[in-house]
């Protein structure tokens, strides 16, 4: 591992990573400023997740360390995919951009145009068997050869700096911008989903930790190598740590969003029952009975 020194005193400019900060940097921003021009008092500290955990921290992982040694080191590699993949996407669905759209995009072409645009996407991912699918594909892409052909090509590693928070981003966002009401039974079954994802997560970095062979094809580095540089399996090792680490951590607070729906969701129809009477709640028994037989 490299000294504190190293690690905060290497930055490198990626074009790629440079795009999507201005880009979404700006349509944020933007967004805000409309927003106080209407009078509308958006959450300072949603706007705080979005700049500083959603984008400082995408800033950081493709600027920094990870990204400048990211052609030549798995761990750096494998960590800052999972960065990308699982914290950054957390940090701007926390300041629904999404929300702050609707509130500032007047009615009109490009409202419309924007709303079908999103409307699929959001639909399909908004399905809770959908993310840990789509969460063990990317991270199974580390066992095998496409992770090193990926980090080794400027051009597809660009592409995944973009590609990665971007499927992240809709994995997340169903669930923190949802605005209908979901019954328990369908919250219990995304419950029974986030444990699955909890699970199926942490299989890609245990199996990089524990294979005696490196699992990518890419031959080992072969420039100059600093003192603490590892070899091919501990750098492969060190990796799987990574990326088993980030991941289940960032499955926790899916869980503990998910518990807090079930419970305000819970609250809200226990509300409902008791606020009918004994005739209407006998008529829904005798109901529920007839849908059984």
């Amino acid at each position: 591992m490299p000294p504190i020194s190293e690690f905060w005193s290497t930055w490198s400019l990626d074009p790629w990573a440079l795009a999507l900060v201005v880009g979404a940097g700006g349509l944020y921003s933007w967004g805000l400023a409309r927003a106080a021009r209407a009078g509308i008092r958006w959450p300072l500290w949603r706007a705080a997740a979005f700049f500083l955990m959603g984008l400082g921290l995408y800033t950081l992982a493709n600027f920094g360390f990870l990204g400048t040694w990211s052609p030549e080191l798995r761990w750096a590699f494998s960590m800052r995919i999972a960065i990308m993949l699982f914290v950054v996407p957390a940090g701007l669905a926390l300041g629904l951009p999404v929300g702050l759209a609707r509130l500032t995009v007047r009615p009109g072409l490009l409202r419309t145009a924007l709303g079908a645009a999103a409307r699929r996407p959001m639909k399909f991912f908004a399905n809770s068997a959908v993310a840990p699918v789509v969460g063990l594909i990317v991270l199974s892409m580390m066992l095998t050869p496409l992770a090193g052909v990926s980090r080794l090509s400027p051009v597809l590693e660009g592409l995944l700096s973009i590609f990665i928070p971007l499927l992240g981003l809709l994995m997340v966002l169903p669930m923190v911008e949802e605005q209908t009401k979901v019954s328990t039974a369908l919250i219990m079954l995304e419950f029974v989903f986030a444990f699955i994802e909890l699970l199926a997560d942490a299989v890609p970095g245990i199996v990089m930790r524990l294979s005696p062979a490196v699992l990518d094809g890419a031959a080992a580095f072969s420039g100059p190598k600093p003192p603490w540089f590892p070899s091919s399996i501990v750098d492969q090792q060190l990796g799987g740590d990574f990326l088993w680490f980030i991941a289940e951590v960032m499955d926790l607070p899916v869980m503990i969003l998910l518990f807090i729906r079930f419970s305000k969701s819970d609250k809200g129809e226990r509300k409902v029952l008791d606020e009918l009477t004994d005739e209407q709640m006998d008529e829904l028994n005798a109901a529920h009975l007839h849908l059984r037989n």
